[in-house]
């Protein structure tokens, strides 16, 4: 999608249009998405919200509502898989589609992507860009290189054409190291790493990284859609609009992203075995902590009893932090869960609790029920 969050934003409010508009507010958040006017003054995901309004202090600034691109980004797969079954998200926003087998009943790949671009606008009143090819790497660069709401086809015989003049950090799998490597050997195009030796390239990478971006420099790659592939962790994150140094105030602001990150894995119908918890302190120096439990669980209170020893276990006192995060990880079907089934066991009650809450939420809201230490001050 292009600008997704963005989007979303003027799609369900028609005044934004025209305007630049970002996602992201408070003056300690970072922007999460701004559509085409906004950055074109510069804005950038992952850029500090204070540095974009100062950029552009036209910009209607508003604050992320992930709920509601969740619901849209369901919208959109669902009508992906009314062209094909063969569906793969990368991200809400993003997914591969084999249409091999739908060409003979629908028409061409890209007629295929004519009506599903076509669909999206008149349906969601957003855009995508598509791009279409015989493999995942050249799909997803020709998608890239025709936004916004655009399309562009890259046919088999014209992949290296297009492939070899790109830089380097384009190609699939080169991350800010492996880049340095490469400029240290003069490689500054995609087309440079295809003809040095794959032997030069193992030496320098390493056997898996040089093997691999040999290949792909080639236009070779052999990976399929795969449908329905699982998440490989959740997660959830605050800044805050100040420094917190307070040890009870940062226990309820894990709290609080952990209630966000435990409903998103059982509205999955996934369990976790790994809890990761991230703090971020004021000088933006951040550490990670990890525990793994011996069974899967999809309880809220539970994965908090984890993060809360984990990061009682840091000792920090008066320590000034900006943000925290929650990862669940080694995730897998909570209809495997492991049922404990001793009389009376508290585990089995909170994992009632759970259900019953989120029935309460979608029904009423996101607001409907949460634990009584995260409620507002002078809130009803």
């Amino acid at each position: 999608m292009d600008a997704f969050f963005a989007s979303v934003e003027e799609a369900d409010d028609p005044t934004l249009k025209g305007k630049a508009v970002v996602v992201g507010a408070g003056p300690r958040a970072v922007v999460t998405s701004a559509n085409y006017i906004a950055r074109s003054s510069g804005i950038r995901a992952a850029m500090p919200v204070a540095q974009a309004r100062r950029l552009a202090p036209h910009a209607i600034f508003l604050p992320n509502r992930h709920d509601r691109y969740g619901e849209v980004s369901t919208e959109v797969m669902s009508i992906f898989s009314d062209f094909s079954p063969r569906v793969e998200p990368l991200s809400l926003d993003e997914a591969f589609l084999d249409v091999s087998g739908a060409t003979r009943l629908i028409g061409s790949a890209r007629e295929i992507a004519i009506q599903i671009r076509k669909r999206i606008e008149e349906e969601l009143k957003i855009t995508c860009s598509v791009g279409i090819s015989t493999t995942k790497l050249i799909a997803k660069l020709a998608s890239s290189r025709c936004k916004p709401n655009g399309m562009l086809e890259i046919p088999e015989e014209r992949v290296l054409e297009f492939l070899h003049p790109l830089p380097v950090r384009e190609l699939w799998g080169v991350g800010p190291k492996s880049a340095e490597v490469l400029t240290r050997l003069g490689l500054q195009s995609i087309g440079d790493i295809a003809r040095t030796p794959r032997a030069t390239l193992i030496r320098a990478l390493g056997a898996t990284e040089g093997e691999s971006l040999y290949e792909l420099a080639w236009g070779r790659d052999f990976r399929a859609v795969e449908e329905n592939v699982a998440e490989r962790s959740i997660g959830a994150e605050e800044t805050f609009a100040r420094d917190i140094d307070e040890s009870e105030e940062l226990l309820a602001e894990l709290l609080r992203v952990t209630e966000r990150a435990s409903r998103r894995l059982r509205e999955q119908s996934l369990a976790t075995r790994t809890i990761s918890i991230k703090i971020r302190f004021s000088d933006f120096t951040t550490i990670t902590r990890s525990k793994t439990l011996d069974l899967p669980t999809t309880s809220t209170q539970e994965i908090y009893e984890q993060v809360r020893r984990l990061f009682l276990a840091l000792g920090l006192v008066r320590a000034r932090v900006r943000l925290v995060g929650v990862r669940l990880e080694k995730l897998e079907s909570s209809d495997s869960l492991v049922e404990q089934l001793t009389l009376g066991s508290r585990e089995q009650g909170w994992r009632q609790v759970d259900q019953a809450a989120d029935r309460a939420r979608r029904r009423f809201g996101g607001g409907a029920l949460k634990p009584a230490r995260l409620i507002d001050q002078g809130e009803p």
